[in-house]
């Protein structure tokens, strides 16, 4: 009779451990040209992942949020938002290239398992980006100490860094009307709607 035993994967067959946390990956940047403010994230929710879409959630209020700042609500569709987000200078991405986690919680992700994206190498190569806004903590606490330090000191003194209370659902500890107001800082930076 076969043995119907698994045996656990281990990193000579590149298998992951039974109890291993999913490893989850970033989305590439979504920024025009002309981008003036870049909205970074921690990394994409398992909503997100499985809608392929940023902000993907019914319940975060990122998409809200940007209709009521910039006409790019949940009412359009996803490429339309993102182009009328480009359209007024504002680009999307996450602090984090790939990242262990179980579910979507940000204080469900391994410190240790965490990679940034190349923001160093985006601002480099976008010379208009003059804001950076964090939607949240963790996507602070990870520019704060994986990001910032390898920006060009001079290009970093150019570079506003907004911190915005997270848009999750599952930072509740804010009202819905106080996280928008500080959303409002976004404006000051971007393009008005004439352009």
């Amino acid at each position: 009779m076969p043995n119907s035993r698994r045996r656990p994967a281990d990193a000579a067959d590149g298998g992951a451990a039974p109890n291993a946390a999913p490893r989850v990956e970033s989305f590439p940047p979504q920024v025009g040209a002309g981008c003036r403010v870049l909205v970074l994230g921690t990394v994409p929710s398992l909503a997100s992942l499985a809608r392929r879409q940023s902000y993907a959630h019914p319940q975060n209020l990122f998409w809200p949020f940007m209709g009521e700042l910039y006409d790019a609500g949940p009412e359009h569709a996803y490429a339309e938002r993102i182009a009328r987000l480009h359209a007024r200078g504002l680009g999307i991405w996450d602090v984090l290239e790939r990242c262990e986690r179980r579910g979507s919680l940000d204080s469900d992700i391994i410190v240790a398992s965490e990679v940034a994206n190349d923001i160093p190498g985006l601002l480099a190569r976008e010379a208009t980006i003059v804001a950076i806004a964090l939607n949240g903590a963790k996507a602070l606490q990870v520019y704060r100490r994986r990001i910032e330090p390898a920006i060009d000191a001079v290009r970093r003194e150019r570079i506003a860094v907004l911190a915005l209370p997270s848009t999750s659902p599952a930072n509740a500890s804010i009202s819905r009307m106080d996280k928008l107001e500080r959303w409002r800082e976004l404006l000051a930076w971007t393009h008005s709607a004439a352009g």
